[in-house]
């Protein structure tokens, strides 16, 4: 089973490319944020006010715009617009850097809200190919409090469920709802440490933190 690795714009660019360049011949489909880009039209958005639907189209343009030049300065990586092409890369060896604006023209499964970002994108484009998501971030993963907070502690795993209560995470406060709502489980991992995204891949235990999307009846 293909993964889809979520990489954050937080990382981009030196950290980004160099993490990608390690990922080529792996078996996975990357996904850019939108990073400073996004943040700035976040930024405007809050003085002038765009309409929700317009502020999440150039978002997803943000996405591609990073993950075009991401495929830019790597060897062996390609930018696709359609997971068709993204398989056909990714046969060929190769690593495909998927910009999802012309998917999400045809799609549009997702709420238009900052509380929405490249994160739940990803999730749900891993739930269309029934694949692995893997969330890579400028941290190690979830804490159970602000990491820059002395004594924080990395949490190893945890339930969607009991994420919803977080008030700020180093993912998007949709994706555990979007996790429960397709059954999805995910990592979130620090993409400075190339190896520990790679370790997860192959099927090996790593440094990060394991989201449990299960969404179980309760038994009374």
């Amino acid at each position: 089973m293909e993964w889809v690795v979520k990489v954050g714009g937080s990382l981009f660019p030196d950290d980004a490319i160099e993490f990608c360049k390690a990922l080529v011949g792996k078996n996975a489909i990357v996904i850019c944020g939108g990073g400073d880009l996004a943040n700035k039209l976040r930024e405007y958005d809050a003085d002038i006010k765009f309409s929700d639907t317009a502020a999440h189209k150039t978002a997803i343009l943000c996405m591609d715009i990073l993950g075009m030049l991401v495929a830019d300065k790597i060897d062996g990586a390609e930018a696709v617009y359609s997971v068709e092409d993204a398989k056909k890369v990714m046969v060929d060896g190769r690593l495909p850097i998927l910009l999802p604006s012309r998917l999400f023209e045809y799609l549009d499964p997702l709420e238009h809200s900052w509380d929405v970002t490249s994160d739940s994108i990803s999730v749900y484009i891993a739930w269309l190919l029934k694949s692995k998501i893997l969330i890579v971030t400028n941290v190690d993963g979830i804490y159970d409090v602000d990491p820059s907070i002395d004594g924080a502690k990395l949490l190893k795993s945890i339930n969607a469920k009991k994420l919803l209560n977080f008030s700020e995470t180093s993912v998007d406060v949709n994706l555990p709802e979007l996790l429960l709502e397709y059954n999805l489980d995910c990592y979130v991992v620090n993409g400075k440490f190339p190896k520990r995204a790679i370790s997860l891949i192959e099927g090996k235990n790593s440094k990060c933190t394991f989201i449990r999307g299960e969404n179980k009846p309760e038994v009374f």
